[in-house]
């Protein structure tokens, strides 16, 4: 299962958290004081980096991809309630993510996307498929792949994104419309979500292709690809 996410800040504004959020958050702010000179506008000027923290940020999209039957099967659970949005992936996906032969795949995913969706799962109220139950596991015993990875080649300082590896291998960016950055204010701000389901089918996409180069199989994807609604 090739797959990506797409996350924002849990609020809109910094201003409509709760206090004790408000807080925290200011708290959280204050690690990243490295980067910046902190002052008492600090934690606001930094709450769009909220959405990269599962404590802080919730899941707006969720796109995966799966050979099938000879075509590449493409769907994105997308909606504004997380809530829904969780219940239905695992729901739909449920004997896929209970399968101890699949794996997941993803770029930086190992990192990001499997323990996003994972807490975010528990904060909802959600048993954990056994797919992302892989908290105290060795890392031997956890099947998922990551396309960075596998281009870091025991190199773990560095970060090669998504964008550049699609650049040098002639994979049509993804990048083409928004990015990550701006994923927040088109939620937040546009209620664009189709918009963003779209961005994210694009990375999961992006992500497959770079796989079949980094494992050498020579195989096009192009002509197997089918959008399931």
């Amino acid at each position: 299962m090739f797959l990506d996410i797409e996350t924002v800040p849990g609020e809109a504004r910094y201003d409509d958290l709760s206090d004790q959020m408000q807080m925290l958050w200011e708290k959280k702010a204050k690690t990243m004081s490295e980067f910046v000179n902190f002052s008492d506008n600090s934690a606001r000027e930094l709450y769009n980096r909220a959405a990269i923290y599962a404590e802080f940020g919730k899941i707006v999209c969720i796109s995966v991809g799966i050979f099938n039957n000879g075509k590449f099967l493409l769907h994105s659970f997308a909606s504004k309630d997380e809530m829904s949005l969780l219940e239905d992936f695992v729901t739909r996906m449920g004997n896929w993510l209970d399968d101890p032969t699949r794996a997941i795949c993803g770029h930086n995913a190992k990192e990001f996307d499997i323990p996003f969706i994972a807490r975010r799962l528990l904060i909802n109220g959600f048993k954990l498929p056994k797919m992302f139950n892989i908290s105290g596991k060795k890392p031997w015993e956890i099947p998922h792949l990551d396309t960075m990875d596998m281009w870091k080649f025991g190199d773990y300082k560095h970060f090669t994104s998504l964008e550049l590896l699609a650049a040098i291998f002639g994979i049509p960016t993804p990048k083409d419309d928004i990015n990550g950055s701006q994923v927040g204010q088109v939620f937040w701000m546009d209620g664009d979500i189709e918009r963003i389901a779209t961005y994210c089918q694009k990375d999961v996409l992006t992500t497959a292709r770079l796989y079949l180069k980094l494992a050498g199989t020579g195989m096009e994807i192009d002509d197997k690809i089918v959008e399931i609604r």
